[in-house]
């Protein structure tokens, strides 16, 4: 179920089918909201106002949602032109703005690892903001084996230790490797990378939210393109 007109919008613009679409009565006669549900093509099921909020997993629904297949677009590691690898990142928001900078820098594909929040949550899907339809998306219990198919430089973050990020070799295709906060990635997926960047912060920061982390090591790389 995906919910809020910016994510119905958007699976929209990427022709994803929507088999059912719920609006509230007061949404409905919103212009913005009307326009979505004519864009769909689908009748829809009007709730009242407290049954639709009822329904929906957000604290503050914004009166549409519809019901979805979820997408099935395997990434092709052996080619991608870049990927993001995650290990064990549990924290859904997190994922999700991971997900959202991944599409805003054109990384086409994600692998995430075990111990990862479901990609399609709630949560996850809010903070993407609609960026799980231009992804390949994938869950890996193996994440060591999806890291050798991509066959690209494989960058490990690190909170300290690694390459200062402006002075590392980042090629065009590179895959990044990303753990939870505090304990980092596993030592032994660490082990694979081909090299380790650090983003250097001022003494005494414990570290960088692992989103932000991702957002400035894509945006670091994107501009040397």
């Amino acid at each position: 179920m995906i919910e809020g007109p910016r994510l119905v919008g958007v699976a929209l613009d990427h022709g994803i089918a929507l088999p059912a679409l719920l609006v509230s009565d007061a949404a409905l006669a919103r212009p913005a909201i009307a326009a979505l549900v004519r864009r769909s093509g689908r009748a829809p099921t009007v709730l009242a106002e407290r049954v639709f909020a009822a329904v929906m997993d957000s604290e503050t629904p914004q009166g549409i949602a519809a019901e979805i297949a979820i997408p099935v677009r395997t990434p092709d590691l052996a080619h991608a032109d870049g990927c993001v690898f995650l290990d064990a990142v549990q924290d859904a928001g997190n994922v999700g703005a991971i997900l959202r900078s991944a599409a805003a820098f054109g990384i086409p594909a994600v692998v995430l690892g075990p111990g990862c929040a479901d990609p399609w949550a709630p949560k996850v899907l809010r903070a993407a903001m609609g960026a799980h339809f231009a992804l390949a998306l994938a869950q890996s219990a193996d994440l060591a084996a999806a890291m050798t198919t991509f066959g690209g430089t494989i960058a490990c973050a690190r909170p300290r230790g690694g390459t200062p990020l402006r002075a590392a070799d980042l090629p065009p295709r590179i895959g990044w490797l990303f753990g939870a906060e505090g304990r980092g990635v596993h030592e032994a997926l660490a082990a694979r990378a081909d090299l380790g960047v650090t983003i250097p912060i001022r003494p005494g920061s414990e570290s960088l939210n692992v989103a932000a982390a991702a957002a400035i090591c894509f945006y670091e790389a994107a501009m040397r393109q």
